[in-house]
């Protein structure tokens, strides 16, 4: 092997939960190199939020996570919780602001967080590479990692992968994580997208391009509801509640969606045609959304059982997407490194000592609205405090 640097720690990736957990271990003491294959950092960050960040969620709770261990996420968010967080936020001076439903953004750029992170990792001395491509990572000769990449080598006691999962594959998501995680015995759940857009064939739909309204809505078979907007798109269906419904909807499966949330609409009906129809759910949603879902519910008979059919339908109509747009409109990535493997209090891989996987390359997805940045920060922190 040629001669390469000696440090403590390399963090591949620098997005948030690579930045935050170089930052930590080096305040600790550790020797950190960070090796980012882009041109910049934090690439991710500066687009989330509409550029303002959604940097964490007041709520977040274990139960806002998906995962096929759901039980993982919970001790390295109980370690480090959003209000950490935020105090880290307010040290730094950032301004920030709840939108709704504890969403947390900056009110100014999202630059602000990044500036702080690369803040945090020049008091930890973090030394950070850019544009490092080919990264590979070996076994070291004497123990340890060799990490070789176009910005020299480095020889490790531990590597730490924040790669980040497929989504959003123009910010630079590379499938170099699973390869890593593979490369080491480490088992993969198959990626897919989440929070995503749906699509569907129905130009009935389609041709309501632009109409949102508050909906309730739910993936068939699934106890998660969102009570957030719909939009439909000229593709299909979009907007917070679907993009929730989305991580839990499964391929040939439905999306339910109530247009009512709260609210009798049919059945109170004194007129009994289709124009007191269309009136009474105009009432309740845009006018052409009202239109449509009132000639797609026209009953064949004007009954007291038939309009109690449609008044349930109102409140949960199946839709059958056709599928997804897919990781270049996916917010999120579902599925990744199986956290079966890793230790929860401090994601380092069971079988292979001092190698660690943190942030969305492993198999845990927040919900829309800061859970997956809060996801970042705690898992970092957790594999910080372990190296």
């Amino acid at each position: 092997m040629s001669e390469a640097k000696r440090v403590d720690v390399v963090v591949v990736g620098g997005g948030a939960a690579g930045l935050f957990c170089a930052a930590l271990a080096g305040q600790r003491g550790r020797r950190v190199v960070l090796l980012e294959h882009g041109d910049q950092v934090g690439r991710k960050i500066l687009i989330s939020g509409g550029g303002r960040c959604n940097f964490t969620n007041l709520h977040c709770a274990p139960d806002r996570f998906l995962s096929q261990n759901p039980h993982y996420a919970k001790s390295a968010l109980a370690q480090f919780t959003q209000h950490h967080f935020v105090e880290l936020v307010r040290r730094h001076g950032i301004a920030y602001h709840e939108k709704t439903l504890g969403q947390l953004f900056c009110d100014g750029s999202a630059r602000a967080v990044v500036a702080m992170l690369l803040e945090e990792c020049e008091r930890g001395g973090v030394e950070i590479r850019l544009r490092a491509r080919e990264i590979a990572v070996q076994r070291g000769a004497g123990g340890g990692f060799r990490v070789s990449s176009t910005q020299g080598d480095l020889d490790a006691d531990a590597v730490v992968v924040a790669t980040g999962g497929l989504s959003i594959p123009k910010v630079g998501a590379t499938g170099l994580g699973y390869a890593l995680a593979e490369q080491f015995g480490v088992p993969v759940i198959a990626p897919r997208p989440g929070l995503v857009p749906l699509t569907v064939g129905d130009k009935g739909w389609t041709e309501l391009a632009g109409v949102s309204a508050p909906v309730v809505a739910w993936a068939q078979g699934s106890r998660s509801r969102f009570a957030e907007k719909m939009l439909v798109t000229h593709r299909g269906w979009s907007g917070p509640a679907m993009l929730q419904a989305s991580s839990y909807w499964q391929p040939g499966g439905s999306v339910c969606v109530d247009f009512a949330p709260g609210s009798q609409v049919v059945v109170p009906l004194a007129r009994r045609d289709m124009a007191a129809l269309r009136e009474a759910l105009r009432r309740q949603l845009p006018q052409r959304l009202a239109d449509f879902l009132a000639e797609r519910l026209r009953p064949q008979r004007w009954t007291d059982a038939a309009l109690a059919e449609v008044e349930r339908q109102l409140h949960g109509m199946e839709l059958r997407p056709d599928g997804s747009e897919g990781m270049e409109k996916a917010e999120v990535t579902l599925g990744g490194v199986d956290t079966r493997a890793l230790d929860s209090r401090t994601m380092q891989a069971r079988a292979v000592p001092g190698l660690f996987f943190i942030g969305e390359v492993v198999d845990v997805t927040g919900h829309l609205g800061g859970f997956n940045f809060q996801w970042a920060w705690s898992s970092a922190a957790a594999c910080a405090r372990a190296l």
